[in-house]
């Protein structure tokens, strides 16, 4: 699959895509507490972009997926399906939500604390935060993928975290994962060259423990081989003349 470069059309939609998107993850915060299921976090967002965006939650049915979004909790690394798991005070849990309006897709993700975080929970989660931002700030023109795999590496690693590295950040628009894959660890000057246009998404997955993971028989949820806690955030990037532009921004961001 060739990379496609964003014209100012597809560009405008996928800023609306990313706004929605956002608006989910700001919606859905306050529902995070002691008591809830993932299901019913998955039903409310459900909703919400359904009746409230007229727009489509893009996992659901994606290669079989289940549910709208993803739930993955404390030692879940990605792709958790909501079920009936009851979230417990300290718990932390990543919601990730993908929204396709007007064809295009927006993808965002963050790490949510139920109640007051573990010491280990509010480090994992900064770690994973501070580490894509770093990625995020190589992004511009003429920068290379290896460039960002290598700041969050070096950032997640110095802090004696780990890097998970099966699964990576990818190229997006009117389909769900586009070329180019994104790695979160790398060389520098390594890798494709970014070019004004391009739009992918940077979603290192950090660990506390080591970095090897496990897949579980329903084929989706992955966890950390060791049961350590996983942390994610996630944003979907243009790449612009000067620089770059995140489309996932939250309210308190804009």
């Amino acid at each position: 699959m060739g990379i496609e470069l964003k014209n100012e059309e597809a560009q405008a939609k996928m800023r609306v895509a990313g706004r929605l998107t956002a608006d989910v993850l700001d919606m859905i915060g306050e529902y995070v507490k002691p008591g809830v299921t993932t299901n019913e976090l998955d039903e409310i967002c459900h909703k919400y972009i359904v009746e409230t965006q007229n727009a489509i939650p893009a996992p659901l049915n994606y290669r079989g997926f289940p549910k709208s979004i993803c739930t993955s909790v404390n030692h879940v690394v990605c792709h958790g399906i909501p079920g009936d798991k009851i979230l417990k005070k300290n718990d932390c849990i990543n919601i990730d939500i993908t929204v396709i309006k007007d064809g295009y897709h927006g993808d965002s993700s963050r790490m949510f604390m139920v109640g007051k975080p573990t010491i280990q929970g509010e480090r994992v989660a900064r770690i994973s935060y501070e580490a894509m931002m770093l990625g995020i700030a190589q992004v511009k023109p003429g920068a290379r993928l290896g460039d960002i795999g290598y700041v969050i590496q070096q950032h997640v690693e110095k802090n004696r975290c780990s890097v998970v590295r099966e699964y990576c950040g990818h190229g997006i628009g009117r389909v769900f994962h586009e070329d180019p894959q994104v790695l979160h660890y790398g060389q520098p000057d390594t890798g494709l060259v970014l070019e004004e246009g391009m739009a992918f998404t940077i979603e290192p997955m950090v660990n506390a423990g080591k970095r090897n993971v496990k897949l579980l028989p329903d084929g989706w949820t992955v966890i950390t081989k060791d049961r350590t806690l996983s942390a994610q955030w996630e944003h979907t990037l243009l790449v612009t003349a000067t620089g770059h532009e995140i489309l996932t921004l939250g309210a308190s961001d804009r």
